[in-house]
């Protein structure tokens, strides 16, 4: 932990008294664009994002004082995070979701409609990447945030789906493709629209 950023924060949220909450705020505010965004990444709901990166922090707080420092803070609360978009998508399967367990033989090539394409021309990079997640199925899209985002390792990622180590490299590779695959049709699409020939 000596290398940590937060440790200052953290030390000083840790020791504060009780209803003292300016450290964790600050912490709060280093770490919140980031689990927003992962949370909308990992559970496609953007409607929701922030409800459980809220949730996230609730946890991290009364979780703090048994933080024992052996990875970095930001890293803990990656951890959190994931287990808590992952009980997310679980409760949520069966009504307008895709199993995260289950994955499809192959996956389906993805046609967009000429409008998505204008709609991907106007968005910046970080769009882009987030709505191309968004069409991912959850099978594929979560190890792969878990992977590249969280840069949780593929131990951890297999122990956090609860499936075997080749399981969960197989299902990055795959993510990895599949985006790749979405972002160059997309990117196709977009230019042949410009041309008039989509």
């Amino acid at each position: 932990m000596a290398n940590d950023p937060d440790e200052r924060l953290l030390t000083e949220a840790r020791g504060a008294s009780e209803g003292d909450l300016r450290a964790f705020e600050q912490l709060v505010l280093e770490h919140q664009r980031r689990i927003v965004a992962d949370c909308r990444y990992m559970t496609r709901d953007p409607d929701m994002a922030e409800d459980l990166a809220q949730e996230v922090f609730v946890k991290a707080y009364f979780g703090l004082r048994r933080f024992e420092g052996r990875s970095s803070f930001r890293h803990w609360l990656q951890r959190i995070k994931v287990h808590h978009c992952i009980n997310h998508l679980k409760k949520e399967e069966g009504q307008k979701r895709t199993p995260i367990e289950d994955v499809p033989e192959a996956s389906e090539r993805f046609h967009a409609p000429p409008a998505v394409y204008r709609e991907l021309e106007a968005m910046d990079t970080r769009q882009r990447v987030a709505a191309i997640l968004d069409s991912m199925p959850a099978t594929l899209r979560v190890p792969l945030v878990m992977r590249d985002m969280d840069e949780l390792s593929y131990e951890e990622i297999a122990e956090e789906l609860g499936i075997g180590l080749s399981a969960a490299k197989m299902r990055i590779k795959r993510g990895r493709e599949e985006f790749r695959q979405r972002y160059e049709l997309w990117s196709a699409g977009s230019s042949a629209n410009e041309t008039g020939t989509a």
